[in-house]
């Protein structure tokens, strides 16, 4: 195709594959049906709803670029942009950086045309350009044309007039020589030298937006001056408005009040040993890694119940942060992390509760570095987010920890994309996470400033006029003016506490908690768990021209191969599990480091932990002892394996404690008459009998060794403790009965899928089949055909029409001469489509032949084909 392209459309023909196979993976919701032809491609890529997810997707110098065109002439000169963006002195950083906005502005069939004809989409113009429901956010307000639409005929002269120009005989003419004045810098200078300075003031409250400002009905000297001279035009009943073309005059040219064309520094830097910070990583690896085992552990015999609207109760919450010593916050975090790797759920009971599940052992039998990559990659491909637990949903209820409506599908590319920007800097290099957070709020302006869908009001870094705001926030100004109001944020900057924002906090903050980081600096395994998603970020310039384009998210493959690169990393790093431990004569042990998993097991019935660091304190009590007995084991036993696994030996008190224990470990025997104590020294039942305390437990004797009671079982054995008896549970038989409660299990269960953030990045393998099916069909859609004979010519697009015999005929004539046809087909669905196809037989009523369309051979019922046309001899 030759010549200027008159639609995007045929710009779009003019690309070449590899354009084609960009704007597709820039932007895959236009994949989601594969468009028929070009055409289908442009209007889908015009539609408002693909529009504002591109625009979503420019980064902040881009997004201006844009907003600078839709404030600009349709067509807009490159020339005429460039002064938009630099102002009328320039700026050597925006010239640098404003080609590759166009650019990715034209590859994203944002904007279409040469560089003087420069055109953004009808979508966009409409989304970006100012109006008064909608201020733009460049802060410009309508051209004087647009202002003056509407007003009266003698209004426009006598503005005019005022302004020093001379009469013109129409509106037209009178609006063109007003525009003419105040885009003429030496004149409009000129005219501003003979204003008040009151006037002046006026304007430079409303200069960088809002624009619009409302008078009354006897506006005050120095405002009737700007309205007669057309400064404010009318903008309804009692407001004005400045025009853009004054406005850019007043701005010396400029559209935006601050242009970035860089991105925000990761600065300030803070330089560590990259060894201390892996060693720091790896010991909060570790510390994650025992959190989450003692949460499983807490939940062995069964969690909290679930909530009839789904998840914890906060006092559940409450209980479970007290377990694991820590905040609510944080204890919200480590069960999402469990509930995201699968290790726990509901178990679907009638009396529904939750647990850990199946997973949740085989999990606890790998290595520790195997089981913080489960943990690591389970949390970085997550959409549920911890951070938003507590807050209130959209009807103004918390959201509880484990529930619903906890996934925020950005979540992901936000996480990937900070640690991304980590691994950009040298190894043990740390930046404050504000800096992480202005970077990412510079790639995504509009994602962190507004609700997808919607485009955010302007933020321009200037003090904008609103005293009085009538009709939304339209700032008033009465016979003073306009009164100076609330500062706002600075140009295109998000607020602080925004979705996007607040997802890169607390990504830094969890990535730490995890291990991933530590002390502020990726690790050295962190890199390799993000190594699918960390190229491109080591320069300004590469983070900005990567940007706009979606971040790819890497295959299960690929995510995989990295955590367990990272896991080969970490494990070395990760303190080696301990045999033994220190007994003390405090009755205490000290656990120089992680026990081997039975010994940890086994030492977690006979004491009770204390304290936990770096090595861990266990206390033996009476109750501990006690509780190991009722497991099955003898007091030889529990001394033969402290003996066996202590490097020192086993004290003397302890050696006592258990002994003494034993000693009256089962002397009393309690079954189930409702319930009787038995024992064989009928002075300790009458001493329990004489006990004030016993008197709830309501015992009266059988017999000289028996005691009946009116309470359960387990109730009378509670009540015998707390009295400081050491009583066991025996069978029908008269045998001990071992307290060994059985662990509570979920039924298998599969790990939450993450809610996506739209369609999925293509791989090339579906790029470059749809471009081949983009091509051929409009290939099919534009091919030059020669003259049906109809009784009325056919619309532009239309399927051809022709009789069943001329179709047969046609058909037949074109296998004996080799040529293409053009043919209108309907398929069984009755979807209708043209193709371009080579006959190559007629029989049985269906048609063989190769089809251009497809690039296959294919065989067509002759009764679905509308009609046939033959091509121009040069078409194919």
């Amino acid at each position: 195709m030759t010549g200027t392209p008159r639609t995007l459309a045929e710009e779009l023909r003019t690309r070449t594959d590899r354009g084609l196979v960009g704007l597709l993976r820039a932007r895959p919701d236009l994949l989601n049906p594969v468009p028929g032809d070009v055409t289908q491609l442009a209007t889908r890529a015009g539609t408002r709803a693909s529009v504002v997810r591109a625009v979503e997707r420019l980064d902040r110098f881009v997004l201006q670029t844009a907003e600078a065109l839709a404030v600009a002439p349709d067509p807009c000169p490159y020339d005429t942009l460039g002064a938009l963006m630099g102002g009328d002195t320039g700026d050597a950083a925006v010239a640098a950086e404003l080609p590759r906005a166009v650019a990715e502005l034209r590859a994203q069939a944002l904007v279409w045309g040469p560089d003087d004809r420069l055109r953004l989409v009808r979508t966009a113009r409409e989304l970006l350009s100012p109006s008064a429901a909608h201020p733009s956010p460049t802060g410009l307000g309508p051209t004087v044309a647009e202002a003056a639409a509407g007003m009266s005929p003698g209004r426009l002269q006598e503005i005019i007039a005022a302004a020093g120009l001379p009469a013109t005989h129409d509106p037209v003419t009178a609006v063109a020589a007003l525009s003419a004045l105040f885009s003429d810098r030496a004149r409009m200078t000129a005219l501003l030298d003979t204003a008040p300075a009151e006037s002046v003031a006026v304007l430079d409250k409303l200069l960088w937006g809002p624009p619009y400002g409302g008078v009354t009905d006897r506006p005050a000297p120095h405002l009737q001056w700007l309205l007669d001279r057309g400064l404010l035009l009318p903008a309804g009943a009692r407001n004005v408005v400045l025009p853009r073309e004054a406005a850019l005059h007043l701005r010396a040219g400029r559209a935006h009040h601050t242009p970035e064309p860089v991105p925000p520094a990761l600065a300030p830097a803070t330089e560590r040993d990259p060894q201390l910070v892996d060693n720091a990583a790896a010991s909060q690896a570790f510390t994650a890694l025992a959190t989450v085992e003692e949460l499983l552990k807490e939940w062995d015999l069964g969690g909290p119940g679930v909530l009839r609207a789904g998840g914890m109760s906060v006092r559940d919450l409450k209980r479970t942060a007290t377990a694991l010593d820590t905040t609510e916050q944080l204890a919200a975090f480590w069960l999402e992390l469990a509930y995201g790797a699968g290790l726990i759920a509901s178990d679907g009971e009638a009396d529904e509760r939750f647990a850990a599940t199946p997973a949740a052992e085989e999990w606890l039998q790998l290595p520790d570095h195997e089981r913080w990559a489960v943990l690591a990659s389970a949390w970085l491909s997550a959409t549920r987010t911890a951070g938003v637990v507590g807050s209130a949903d959209a009807k103004g209820r918390a959201l509880a920890a484990l529930g619903p409506h906890l996934d925020r599908s950005p979540a992901p590319e936000v996480r990937r994309r900070a640690l991304a920007l980590l691994a950009g800097l040298p190894p043990g290099t740390a930046v404050p996470a504000a800096a992480v957070r202005s970077r990412l709020q510079w790639e995504r302006p509009l994602r962190s400033a507004g609700a997808a869908g919607q485009v955010p009001a302007p933020a321009t870094g200037r003090t904008p006029a609103a005293a009085g705001a009538v009709d939304g926030g339209v700032p008033s100004s009465g016979p003073a003016g306009p009164a100076p109001g609330p500062a706002r944020a600075p140009a295109g900057s998000a607020p602080a506490d925004d979705l996007r924002s607040r997802l890169a906090q607390w990504t830094l903050t969890e990535a730490e908690l995890l291990g991933v980081t530590g002390r502020g600096a990726l690790s050295t395994h962190g890199r390799a768990l993000i190594d699918t998603a960390s190229a491109g970020t080591t320069s300004q310039s590469a983070a900005a021209s990567s940007a706009a384009a979606p971040a790819e998210a890497p295959s299960p493959a690929d995510t995989d191969a990295a955590a367990t690169r990272a896991a080969a990393l970490l494990a070395p790093l990760l303190p080696e599990p301990v045999d033994h431990v220190l007994l003390q004569a405090d009755l205490t042990a000290v656990a120089p480091g992680p026990l081997h998993r039975p010994l940890a097991d086994a030492l977690g019935v006979l004491a009770d932990i204390e304290s936990k660091g770096g090595a861990t304190v266990y206390r033996f009590t009476p109750a501990s002892v006690r509780r190991a007995l009722d497991a099955g084991r003898s007091a030889v036993e529990l001394q033969e394996f402290l003996t066996a696994h202590s490097r020192t030996p086993v004290p003397q008190p302890l050696a006592y404690l258990i002994d003494d224990v034993a000693r009256k470990h089962g002397r009393l025997r309690i079954g189930a008459a409702t319930a009787y104590v038995r024992c064989d020294d009928d002075a300790l039942l009458s001493e329990i009998l004489a006990d004030r305390r016993a008197a709830t437990l309501r015992l009266r004797r059988l017999a000289a060794t028996v005691l009946a009671a009116q309470t359960a079982p387990d109730q009378l054995l509670d009540g015998l403790r707390a009295m400081g008896y050491a009583p066991a549970a025996e069978s029908t038989a008269g045998d001990v009965l071992i307290a060994r409660a059985d662990t509570h299990r979920t039924p298998p269960r599969t790990a939450p899928t993450p809610v996506p953030d739209g369609p999925p990045t293509p791989d090339a393998t579906l790029l470059t089949a749809a471009v081949r099916a983009i091509r051929a069909g409009d290939l099919a859609a534009t091919a030059e055909r020669k003259p049906v004979h109809a009784p009325a010519p056919a619309a532009p697009g239309a399927l051809p029409r022709t009789t069943s015999a001329e179709t047969l005929a046609t058909m037949q004539a074109a296998v004996l001469t080799h040529s293409a046809l053009w043919i209108g087909y309907v398929n069984a669905d009755g979807a209708a489509s043209q193709r371009v196809i080579a006959p190559v037989r007629v029989e049985g009523g269906f048609v063989t032949a190769y089809d251009h369309t497809s690039d296959e051979v294919r065989t067509y019922p002759l009764h679905r084909i509308t009609g046939v046309a033959e091509l121009a001899d040069d078409s194919v």
